[in-house]
């Protein structure tokens, strides 16, 4: 391959993967095209796209945007990227491709950093982590208005108790003086 071929390469995938900082690498070696055409098709309606490239090219150019990623490189590689976070992408993938024993997730690229595939489809999404943040800031203003009302219910109900009790007494004096 010349070196004006390659550089045009690698312009295009600077050009794809200029905004992308979360992506999975895995292995299809052993797709039917009919089964891999209608895979790109599901995803694609999924917002997640997939591209095969060449390692050394692909390493130079990730390494360049400042995606750092070491063990993915070997064998076949096909990138994956979209779907919002890279906890939908994974989950998306495994459920896609989960059950197909010819396709091996090799890793993936969380946020510039290289993490295993587990890691990846373990990692909460964006609406998760939202959610667990809002919690976790809620939580002690929970604590603190419990603290302050626990002891307030406790007191309103003992005063309750004593008026209903004062209250049923004073028919029963009153019945004998009439």
């Amino acid at each position: 391959m010349s070196k004006q071929i390659k550089q045009m390469e690698m312009d295009a995938l600077g050009r794809a993967f200029k905004d992308v900082r979360d992506l999975v690498a895995l292995s299809v070696v052993g797709l039917d095209s009919r089964t891999e055409n209608r895979l790109r098709l599901d995803l694609r309606k999924k917002n997640i796209r997939l591209h095969v490239v060449k390692n050394s090219l692909a390493r130079r150019v990730l390494t360049d945007l400042g995606l750092q990623a070491e063990k993915i490189w070997e064998g076949p590689t096909t990138l994956a990227w979209g779907a919002g976070s890279l906890a939908d992408l994974s989950r998306e993938l495994d459920t896609a491709l989960g059950k197909n024993k010819a396709v091996k997730f090799k890793g993936a690229i969380a946020d510039g950093q290289e993490v295993t595939f587990e890691q990846a489809r373990k990692m909460p999404t964006k609406a998760e982590a939202i959610g667990r943040v809002g919690m976790l800031a809620l939580a002690p203003a929970g604590r603190i208005l419990s603290q302050i009302l626990g002891p307030a219910s406790q007191v309103a109900g003992q005063i309750k108790t004593l008026r209903e009790k004062g209250e049923e007494e004073k028919p029963a004096e009153a019945a004998p003086t009439a």
